[in-house]
């Protein structure tokens, strides 16, 4: 009896082994993991902060769906429309159109820039596009345009500074320092600036800027200047006289140097020569009213009084 208990027992413990081992066998057939969920486990956030990103990214996806459907049908536009419709009904509507910083500019295209605007809503207005308009006007260098509350567009120009008078195929033009031209100017009404002459003149206006700061004391005496050849300037001066100066940056501005240290010095200005031609620098040539030429080798040391001397006499 107690040997068949103990049979039955050792038979009911190994049975009872024997199924544990296959449950555990089976358990780890279960367990078994995919490369994703091993990636998943690796990540240092739990199950259920992934579950949740999961369902925003779900949410986010039908959002995006939708405002795209809403964009496709032009929703966001009418809601807009009807944004500014009910501005301008409770008196959000521009009314009056302020524009200050013109001082030397016709004032007109400005206003009819910005009159466009006059009876829209305050909140429909495009900014960016009245200032782009502006700027095409050839006075305007910069513009800034705002709204005040509840009725006025603000307009503030900076106006473009005009510095010379460009002369080309027969017409007569405002420019400033970089030559874009601001206003044609008639003969008879001319301002008391340089006269620059010449195709491309305009763009080089800058260029003669730089140059005649090389010789402050003769740039009050410039009345004009021709750009020759697309290469050198032909200076005209207040008293008649030209001076031809070579090509080149450097060298015209040494030339220039030159002939402001012989002017203070000899007073060449004045004296009814008409032309100093400088474009040899081994050579300083004086024209003379009766057309005669004196032509003497000189350096920056040369005396030139003695210079002049001969071309008067000649």
């Amino acid at each position: 009896m107690a040997e068949a208990r103990i049979r039955r027992g050792g038979t009911a413990r190994l049975s009872s082994a024997k199924g544990r081992a296959t449950k555990g066998t089976r358990g780890r057939t279960l367990k078994r993991q995919s490369s994703l969920d091993r990636l998943i486990e690796a990540l240092p956030i739990s199950e259920a902060t992934l579950q949740r990103l999961a369902s925003w990214a779900i949410v986010g996806i039908f959002g995006a769906i939708l405002i795209g459907f809403a964009i496709f049908f032009g929703l966001p536009g009418m809601a807009r429309q009807q944004a500014a419709l009910i501005a301008a009904r409770a008196g959000f509507e521009v009314d009056k159109v302020e524009v200050r910083g013109v001082e030397r500019m016709d004032e007109l295209p400005v206003y009819n820039i910005a009159l466009g605007q006059v009876d829209r809503s305050m909140l429909s207005l495009d900014l960016p596009k009245v200032r782009a308009d502006m700027l095409k006007l050839g006075w305007v260098k910069d513009a800034r345009i705002s709204r005040r509350l509840p009725d006025t567009l603000v307009v503030d120009i900076v106006e473009r500074d005009p510095v010379a008078v460009w002369q080309h195929s027969g017409q007569l033009h405002l420019i400033d320092v970089a030559g874009v031209v601001l206003q044609p100017v008639s003969a008879s009404a001319m301002p008391d600036l340089p006269l620059v002459v010449g195709p491309n003149a305009n763009r080089q206006t800058a260029g003669l800027n730089r140059l005649m700061e090389n010789a402050p004391a003769l740039k009050p005496m410039l009345a004009g200047a021709t750009w020759v050849g697309n290469r050198r300037w032909d200076l005209r001066f207040q008293s008649g006289e030209t001076l031809s100066l070579p090509e080149g940056d450097k060298i015209s501005a040494a030339a220039l140097v030159n002939f402001a240290r012989m002017d203070g010095v000899n007073r060449l200005l004045g004296r009814g020569i008409v032309k100093f031609d400088m474009r040899d620098p081994d050579r300083f040539v004086l024209r003379l009213p009766q057309g005669k030429v004196e032509e003497k080798p000189v350096d920056a040391a040369a005396d030139t009084a003695s210079a002049v001397a001969l071309g008067e006499e000649g």
